[in-house]
């Protein structure tokens, strides 16, 4: 599979502070690849450096074989964007909406009423075209604004958080949407804070304070964080005080002792404590083993400390 965007040693700079650094990666073509990090982690300056938005401080990128050296509109003929924040207007009727952003791309009025009708029957959309955007229900307001992101045919398109705010259904029918895009061969890039979202994707980058500190499949981060079993710990009486949950953190036996709801999921440090002490935590738990799931990872690489397994894996 050839690279739709190659990103190498990318540093974006704001005064002294690092928005990115030194951050390098490449996404094949027809790749669903995810990022994920906490908010202010430098998922969103990548994507405005890639869709030619914003020049690099260092580093270099190419979108579609194309760099800034080629001129930023040929990278931004190559790259759709739908950011986090709906984009559409409100006051404007479907059709609206889609003609003006047709003219600001300066589509050919052919390539662009073939285009619309192909991307509705693509999301299925059976609204009249009259209808105005502030009567839209949330998720097909985000699936117009894919539409509108798409009429130019870019090969590439960043998805900045698109489910952010919609119902879990509608999520479920975005995500169906996003599936057959890259069937048709389009690159996707997105942003999510939704773990079962970020299950779906190909291969996810863990970034934090703007430096990528890990690359791999869902399956691959999850193996790397945590190689060692992992249970899930219910307590059989009482809820636990702060300082019972703090003392389980820092217990030799684990590596990682973190709250799921009303239950705690805890990865394995040491095998002969695991051992020695598990009588004494079956007396206050029902324990069963449990698989690491991405939200595990989330909570110890992101916002944890980084996992020793971790580095070098970016």
């Amino acid at each position: 599979m050839s690279d739709a965007v190659t990103v190498t040693k990318l540093t974006v700079k704001f005064g002294d502070f690092f928005a990115v650094k030194n951050v390098s990666f490449a996404v094949g073509k027809g790749e669903i690849f995810g990022f994920l990090g906490a908010n202010g982690a430098g998922k969103t300056t990548t994507i405005r450096v890639l869709c030619g938005l914003l020049q690099p401080t260092e580093g270099s990128v190419r979108v579609g074989g194309y760099g800034f050296a080629d001129g930023e509109l040929l990278m931004k003929s190559k790259v759709g964007y739908m950011s986090q924040k709906f984009t559409l207007y409100n006051d404007l009727t479907v059709k609206e909406n889609l003609d003006f952003t047709a003219s600001l791309r300066k589509l050919d009025a052919n390539f662009y009423h073939k285009q619309r009708d192909d991307l509705f029957k693509l999301i299925s959309f059976d609204y009249a075209l009259d209808s105005k955007v502030a009567d839209l229900p949330g998720g097909i307001k985000q699936q117009v604004s894919l539409t509108s992101a798409l009429l130019h045919n870019p090969e590439i398109v960043f998805l900045d958080e698109p489910t952010a705010g919609v119902t879990p259904a509608a999520r479920h029918r975005f995500w169906a949407l996003i599936r057959r895009i890259a069937g048709l061969g389009k690159t996707v890039i997105v942003t999510t804070h939704y773990m079962d979202e970020a299950e779906q994707c190909g291969r996810i980058a863990l970034m934090r304070t703007g430096e990528l500190i890990a690359l791999d499949t869902p399956d691959g981060l999850k193996k790397a964080t945590f190689p060692m079993p992992m249970f899930e710990f219910e307590p059989k009486a009482r809820a636990l005080t702060f300082s019972e949950i703090s003392r389980l953190q820092k217990h030799a036996a684990f590596s990682f002792f973190e709250p799921y709801g009303l239950r705690f999921h805890a990865s394995i440090q040491s095998l002969e404590q695991w051992r020695q002490q598990r009588i004494e935590f079956e007396r206050q738990f029902i324990i069963r083993e449990i698989q690491p799931s991405l939200e595990d990872v989330f909570i110890r690489c992101v916002e944890g400390p980084i996992a020793p397994e971790l580095e070098g894996r970016a």
